[in-house]
């Protein structure tokens, strides 16, 4: 699996990102969901130079012309809840994608002992498809690839992208030896650390909460 890291140079994701961490600023959940689209309309561009094109001819009020277009199927796939935002800034890019959806979520055994559990899936079929799943925080790997996983049993997608913007090291390392060998991770930053509930430090939080409101 190849990782492209976003803070490997300076771009708008690193002011984005800022925001997101920033305590005093990610307290507006209207800016804080916006911030992830923002993101997620920057990376939907990036990818977009990996996608393949084919050529057509358009009719201007001048005369005829030849145009690139993506010839590739895109699939848009995210995970609930706070995948939401980010799958929208996809989305607002991929405007004629079509989409899947994903509950993850972590049911507690103990304090600090949880499995993640897959309780619902809305997806096209994925053969020969481009699927660009994306999820904000990465932190083990494991709800990426349960999610991956239900989302096979709609067919086997020709290319895998995995968005994310923030992820921890561990959980890199840990896709890189569960995803296919030709999928691309796309991040915004690389965090070294996951504390004992497996949050990413520094991270940001839950980001679900901080776009939606605390949950129950």
């Amino acid at each position: 699996m190849k990782t492209i890291n976003f803070a490997d140079q300076n771009s708008l994701v690193s002011q984005y990102l800022m925001e997101l961490r920033n305590v005093d600023i990610q307290h507006d959940p209207m800016r804080f969901r916006r911030n992830l689209e923002r993101i997620g309309e920057i990376m939907a561009y990036e990818i977009s130079k990996n996608l393949n094109y084919k050529t057509v001819e358009i009719t201007t009020p001048l005369a005829k012309c030849d145009c690139q277009v993506i010839e590739d199927t895109v699939v848009l796939a995210t995970i609930f809840r706070a995948g939401i935002p980010f799958h929208q800034g996809f989305l607002q890019y991929f405007d004629r994608a079509e989409n899947a959806f994903v509950s993850a979520y972590r049911k507690y055994k103990e304090k600090e002992n949880f499995d993640v559990c897959i309780e619902y899936l809305a997806s096209p079929l994925l053969d020969g498809k481009t699927l660009v799943l994306c999820d904000p925080m990465l932190a083990t790997g494991a709800s990426m690839e349960l999610s991956y996983r239900a989302l096979l049993t709609k067919g086997t997608p020709g290319r895998l992208h995995i968005a994310s913007v923030i992820a921890s090291k561990k959980a890199v390392d840990y896709l890189e030896s569960v995803m296919p060998a030709d999928a691309t991770l796309w991040v915004g930053v690389i965090d070294d650390e996951i504390n004992s509930h497996s949050y990413i430090v520094p991270g940001l939080g839950d980001a679900g909460d901080l776009a939606y409101g605390v949950k129950e």
